[in-house]
């Protein structure tokens, strides 16, 4: 993973400094990209121990459209936990925008307004489908998925730092690319990579594609200045390990389970805590 480390020591050396809502402070870059080719290994960074089991929990979770952290995400992770309210719900975050985006039609012989739901994971799986077979289709251009729902904010526990991301279909290859409007690079970017290599991996196989190229666009790359420079400058003394391996159970993607999706030969370094800044 040496392309997050380089993403590190660029915001160190070249970020401007600021101070933000949490009041801790930070040092960020507006608009930076990497790249992952999952063709040479699957992308989770080995300077630190990364809990691969819980990014897997969390992103099954929101491919169901769940919003409650008791509907089989708290078990695994308690990454959710300091955003619930007392039922453990947040609002219409990630998973239902994801698969259940609201849309409202005009009866014109009532003047009333009829909800239905839009399943943009559904409707881009089938586009993608169609273009891997080989069909020209209108949208091979428009497959995108969106999370960042304006009308839905205020009801959300957290707005969504990522945003959208885009698939392309290119000679039987899958390709990703996610736009974060605003990405913790110490806690949460090694999740939002190997989260977002994994949906890539999941939708491939879905779709009898090859996972190829995760390209990660942040608009507000930051770190906490006071308090994860030091955690950050550690992982930067420490070699990189080869990179592990993604399998993924032959089964269809509505029937994965946690105990499907398999990390295999994950070397890494000891562990560093990051305080979580709410």
């Amino acid at each position: 993973m040496r392309q997050y480390l380089s993403l590190v020591r660029e915001i160190l050396d070249n970020g401007d400094k600021h101070e933000d809502r949490s009041s801790v402070g930070n040092v960020s870059i507006f608009g930076i990209q990497r790249k992952y080719d999952l063709r040479q290994g699957f992308p989770l960074v080995t300077t630190k121990k990364v809990n691969f089991r819980n990014i897997i929990a969390e992103l099954l979770w929101f491919l169901k459209g769940s919003t409650n952290i008791n509907d089989g995400l708290k078990q695994y992770t308690s990454i959710w936990d300091p955003w619930a309210d007392p039922s453990g719900e947040l609002g219409p975050i990630y998973g239902y925008q994801w698969r259940k985006w609201e849309a409202f039609s005009l009866d014109e012989k009532t003047g009333l307004y009829n909800k239905t739901h839009i399943d943009q994971i559904a409707h881009i799986v089938e586009v993608i489908k169609r273009l891997a077979a080989g069909e020209n289709h209108p949208e091979a251009r428009r497959l995108l998925v969106s999370a960042w729902n304006v009308a839905d904010i205020p009801r959300m526990a957290l707005p969504p730092c990522h945003a959208f991301f885009q698939f392309h279909v290119s000679n039987g290859r899958l390709d990703l690319i996610l736009y974060q409007r605003s990405a913790d690079v110490a806690i949460g970017v090694p999740y939002n990579i190997a989260s977002y290599a994994a949906l890539l991996a999941i939708i491939a196989q879905e779709t009898g594609l090859t996972a190829g190229v995760f390209t990660h666009m942040m608009g507000d790359a930051h770190i906490r200045s006071l308090n994860h420079i030091p955690g950050l400058q550690e992982q930067l003394s420490r070699q990189p390990y080869p990179l592990p391996s993604l399998k993924i159970a032959s089964k269809p993607m509505a029937e994965l389970t946690v105990d499907d999706i398999i990390l295999e030969n994950y070397q890494y370094h000891p562990f560093i805590k990051f305080e979580v800044n709410i």
